[in-house]
């Protein structure tokens, strides 16, 4: 076996197909065509009755993604520290991808009624691919150096982007012309979920092909070495998390940043998760525009990034993050105003999504990434990625409540807007030069730190 798979290319193509393989199951299925297949078809007319209550279906998706937000957020210091602390990480990536695609292709079966199923199958195909980019975020910086780092993340991205543009593409096409292959519109859209948990097996197949073993394994700690692993890593993972946390109090302005970007980025991807499923009950789109929304959100994020940088660079990266909040108030106002059946503009508004997207996730880690010192970027980029799961869980939860409560949705969706007023007046009070100074004090346990580790955050 070679000593270092540094810049080898095979080994990073191996590494992005893996971005290509995992993005169209989260794109097509998770993002796109499920929550509104739940609405549709799975929830019965009048919703279903649980604990003594009756819940609708977008009330009762909203509560599925929250939830299923919290269980992630358990679970990643665990998997954060199995992947930091082993040597297989590549065992681990093919076992979480493996085990996500085969349950998600048993989506293709569930029928009208089969709510609780349907609910156990996403939670457990989701828990595969975010488990599944834990193992894969960690290999970046095994098989790069600092000066291809950044190259080599972006490229997962652009892969990721296009993979998840092309297989969109090929299921509107499936739905929009099932009557002249002989298909019923259900078995179409049936064809598209089934196929995107193929493409995810097929393509980490190849990608596991490619993709080398690297790293040494690390040590536990000597006062764990009577220990079960699963039990010291998740103790190694939830003290880091926790430690980490308890340090930010002491700079107070790296603090404030946090909570910003947790507020809006729960903002960010509740809307993420809730778009389908609002614009199918609440809109009365049908799922080849919902499927064409998204087309265009995903094609407009790649080159809204590379715009919000531009941006960045000719005003400052606060400056940048607040105009995309802006932008995501304007979207989600417009999602509380739109009528019932208005394409044109409901896909306007997803491209502008898709473009303030763009911005807003990049520049938000590059933002925290320089503020943070550098010596323990491993353990802060953990930390982030921790965070960024907890700040999953309210925005769908809120939704959820607010639906269920009011009957309501559109001032549920209107509530998950006031996340971007309030993220973003919290990021206007940041003092980026103090936070950036403030890092060259820090003072950190280094004991249970993590090796060097990819800033590249999902």
């Amino acid at each position: 076996m070679k000593s270092s798979y540094k810049n080898d290319f095979r080994a990073l193509l191996g590494w992005g197909l893996y971005d290509w393989a995992n993005s169209v199951f989260g794109t097509t299925v998770l993002a796109a065509l499920l929550p509104i297949y739940f609405a549709g078809v799975i929830v019965p007319e009048g919703g279903v009755s649980y604990f003594g209550h009756t819940f609708g279906a977008e009330s009762l998706w909203g509560f599925l993604r929250g939830g299923g937000a919290f269980m992630l957020f358990m679970l990643t210091p665990l998997l954060g520290a199995v992947a930091d602390f082993s040597a297989a990480k590549r065992r681990f990536l093919g076992a979480f991808a493996f085990g996500g695609s085969v349950v998600g292709s048993l989506l293709v079966f569930v029928s009208t009624g089969d709510v609780a199923a349907t609910m156990l199958l996403f939670m457990v195909a989701n828990m595969g691919l975010v488990g599944s980019t834990v193992f894969y975020d960690g290999f970046l910086p095994d098989l790069t150096t600092p000066d291809t780092i950044d190259k080599w993340s972006a490229r997962g991205f652009a892969l990721g982007y296009a993979a998840g543009g092309i297989h969109l593409v090929l299921s509107l096409v499936l739905m929009s012309r099932y009557e002249s292959l002989g298909l019923t519109y259900d078995t179409a859209v049936r064809i598209a979920i089934g196929s995107a948990a193929l493409w995810w097996a097929a393509f980490t197949f190849v990608s596991l092909r490619m993709l080398p073993e690297t790293g040494v394994p690390r040590p536990l700690p000597s006062s764990m070495a009577n220990m079960s692993p699963l039990v010291a890593y998740a103790r190694i993972g939830i003290a880091r998390t926790v430690g980490t946390a308890r340090r930010l109090i002491d700079f107070p302005q790296l603090l404030l940043f946090v909570v910003a970007f947790m507020i809006y980025n729960d903002g960010i991807s509740s809307f993420n998760g809730l778009a389908s499923v609002y614009a199918g009950e609440t809109l009365q789109m049908s799922q080849q525009s919902v499927v064409l929304m998204f087309l265009c959100a995903q094609l407009f994020a790649f080159p809204g990034a590379l715009l919000f940088g531009w941006l960045a660079g000719k005003t400052s990266t606060k400056r940048a993050i607040l105009i995309s909040l802006a932008g995501w108030t304007v979207v989600s106002v417009g999602a509380y105003r739109l009528g019932a059946g208005d394409v044109a503009p409901f896909i306007a508004f997803g491209a502008l999504a898709g473009l303030v997207q763009g911005g807003s996730v990049a520049l938000s880690r590059s933002l925290y990434g320089s503020m943070i010192p550098e010596a323990a970027s491993a353990e802060f980029f953990g930390f982030f990625s921790v965070f960024s799961k907890f700040s999953s869980i309210w925005g769908p939860l809120l939704f959820a409540f607010v639906s269920q409560t009011t009957g309501s949705s559109r001032l549920a969706i209107l509530s998950i807007g006031s996340m971007f007023l309030i993220g973003g007046l919290l990021l206007a009070a940041v003092d980026v030069d103090e936070a950036r100074a403030s890092r060259l004090r820090w003072g950190f346990d280094q004991t249970l730190a993590p090796a060097p580790a990819s800033s590249r955050t999902e």
